[in-house]
C-alpha cells in the first residue's frame, strides 16, 4: 500500500506551503532523510526531508499551495503501481526547475510559471524569464491573474473591480456560479455583491471580510500588490493583534553617552556592537527583571515564560521577518552583537531556518536608521511588548551647577497589551533599561 507524503507542519503558525521544487526525478527511489522538496511558507524557504524510504512519486505541482497535511506525494515499495494521478488534475512527470526567486516572482506578477521558458542552466527559470514573460503578455492579463493567485484552477471572466471585491470578500470566482450582467459578458463588482447578499440572506456564513463591505476602487491601479505569503500573513496578524489586545504605547528618552563611550572604548577590536545590539541586551536583562513583560496571555490566565527570547525586526522588500536571539539575557553583549547580525543577513539572503524564527517572547523594532525618533510598534502575539528604538541625536541637558552641556539621546517607545500589566510597570521597565544603558559593563 503506498504510503502518503503530506505537507509538513514546519512551524506552530505555518497553515500552508507552496511546492517550489521537487529535488529529485520522478519515480526515484529515496531513503529515510532524504530532502526531496522545497517549499515555501509565509516565513522561509526550506529543504524538506522524507520521513521513509520508496519509490517517491509527485502528487503535488510545482508552484501550487496545500495545506499542511494534505497529500503532495506517494511512496511505493518495489511491485506496486502508480496512478499517475495529480493533485489538482496537474501532468504526470517532469520536474518545473525554477529558482524560489522566480516563483517569488511569477506570484507577484500573477504569471502562471508553467508557462515561462527557463534560459538558466539546465533550462531553469529564473526571475528575469519570468519579467520577460511577464512583459510579453497582454496587460491586462497579470490583474486577472493576480486577483485569482489564491485559487486554482481558471477563474471566468471578470472585470478587474469584480476580482479584487471577490478576493477581498473570499469568494472564489473559479468554484462560484455567478450570473454575469456585464455588457461585455464578464462578471461586474455588482454581480459578485449581488451573490454575497444573497447568500447572507440564506444565512451562508461568509468571511469576515464579507461582513464589511469594502470601499470600491476610486481608479484603476497601476498594479496590485497580492495579500498572501508574507505580506497576507503580516496583514492578518498585525491585524488580529490590534483587534486582540489592549495595546497602548509609551515613550522614554534614554542617554547613550556612556553607550557611544563604550563604543569607542571598542574601536580596533574584533568588532564594535551597534546601538541597537544595546539596547538589546539592555531589554533582555530588563525582562529578566521584570518577568511581567516577558509573558502570554491564555485563557488560564498571565502565563510567565521562563527563556528570555529576543526577537530583532529585519525589513525585507517583501516584508517583515523576526528572528529570534534565544536565551539572550544569558548571553554578552558581544555574543547578541554576533547573532544580530548572522540572523540579519540570513534573513536577507534568504536563509533563515524555521528555528530562527520560533519561540521570540518579546521583540525589537529599530527605525532610527530613517530618521524617525518614536513611533508606536504593533505587538507580535503572542508576545505581550514590543519595543521600538529611534534614531540617535543631539541633546541638552542640564548639569548641577546649571551649566549646559551636550548628551547623545534616542526614544525607547514600548507597545503593551493592557491585559498583562498597567501603564506604571510598562514605565519601571523601560526606566530598567534606560539603567543598564547608562552603565554598558552591565551588559558583559
Amino acid at each position: 500500500m503506498p504510503t502518503e507524503f503530506t505537507m509538513p507542519k514546519l512551524g506552530l503558525t505555518m497553515e500552508e506551503g507552496t511546492i517550489v521544487e521537487w529535488m529529485v526525478a520522478e519515480g526515484d527511489p529515496v531513503r529515510p532523510g532524504t530532502a526531496v522538496v522545497v517549499v515555501e511558507t509565509d516565513k522561509v524557504t526550506t529543504e524538506v526531508e522524507i520521513p521513509d524510504g520508496g519509490r517517491l512519486h509527485f502528487v503535488g505541482i510545482v508552484g501550487s499551495t496545500y495545506r499542511c497535511g494534505e497529500l503532495i506525494g506517494q511512496l511505493l515499495a518495489d511491485g506496486e503501481a502508480w496512478s499517475g494521478v495529480r493533485a489538482g488534475g496537474g501532468p504526470v512527470g517532469g520536474r518545473l526547475l525554477a529558482s524560489p526567486f522566480a516563483h517569488r516572482r511569477a506570484g507577484e506578477l500573477g504569471v502562471d510559471i508553467r508557462t515561462v521558458a527557463g534560459t538558466g542552466p539546465g533550462g531553469r527559470i529564473t526571475s528575469e524569464d519570468v519579467e520577460v514573460a511577464h512583459a510579453a503578455a497582454p496587460v491586462a492579463a497579470p490583474l486577472h491573474a493576480v486577483a485569482a493567485s489564491a485559487r486554482r484552477g481558471p477563474a471566468p471572466a471578470a472585470t478587474f473591480a469584480a476580482a479584487e471585491l471577490a478576493r477581498l470578500v473570499g469568494v472564489d470566482l473559479a468554484g462560484t456560479a455567478i450570473l454575469a450582467t456585464a455588457p461585455d459578458g464578464r462578471i461586474s463588482r455588482q454581480d459578485v455583491a449581488d451573490h454575497v447578499r444573497a447568500l447572507l440572506a440564506r444565512g451562508v456564513p461568509q468571511t469576515a471580510a464579507a461582513v464589511a463591505s469594502p470601499a470600491p476602487l476610486t481608479q484603476e491601479p497601476t498594479g496590485v500588490v497580492p495579500l498572501k505569503g508574507m505580506r497576507g500573513t503580516i496583514a492578518t496578524r498585525m491585524r488580529a493583534s490590534l483587534s486582540e489586545m489592549a495595546q497602548l504605547t509609551l515613550m522614554m528618552d534614554a542617554d547613550m553617552d556612556a553607550v557611544g563611550a563604550d563604543r569607542d572604548a571598542r574601536k580596533g577590536g574584533a568588532s564594535v556592537p551597534g546601538y541597537t545590539d544595546y539596547v538589546l541586551a539592555a531589554a533582555a536583562r530588563a525582562l529578566r527583571d521584570h518577568p511581567r513583560v516577558n509573558s502570554q496571555v491564555t485563557a488560564e490566565g498571565i502565563a510567565l515564560l521562563p527563556r528570555v527570547n529576543v526577537g530583532i525586526a529585519v525589513a525585507l522588500d517583501e516584508g517583515l521577518l523576526v528572528p529570534v536571539v534565544h536565551d539572550a539575557d544569558r548571553i554578552p553583549l558581544e555574543e547578541i552583537s554576533v547573532r544580530t547580525t548572522t540572523l540579519a543577513e540570513a534573513a536577507r539572503a534568504g536563509r533563515l531556518k524555521l528555528a530562527d524564527l520560533e519561540g521570540g517572547t518579546f521583540s525589537v523594532s529599530a527605525l532610527g536608521m530613517f530618521g524617525v525618533d518614536g513611533f508606536t510598534p504593533i505587538i507580535n502575539p503572542p508576545n505581550v511588548a514590543i519595543l521600538g528604538v529611534g534614531r540617535l541625536r543631539d541633546d541638552v541637558a542640564w548639569a548641577p551647577d546649571g551649566a549646559i552641556r551636550r548628551v547623545r539621546r534616542l526614544t525607547l517607545s514600548l507597545t503593551w497589551d493592557h491585559r498583562a500589566f498597567d501603564g506604571a510597570p510598562a514605565a519601571e521597565f523601560v526606566r530598567t533599561i534606560c539603567r543598564y544603558l547608562d552603565d554598558p559593563s552591565t551588559l558583559r
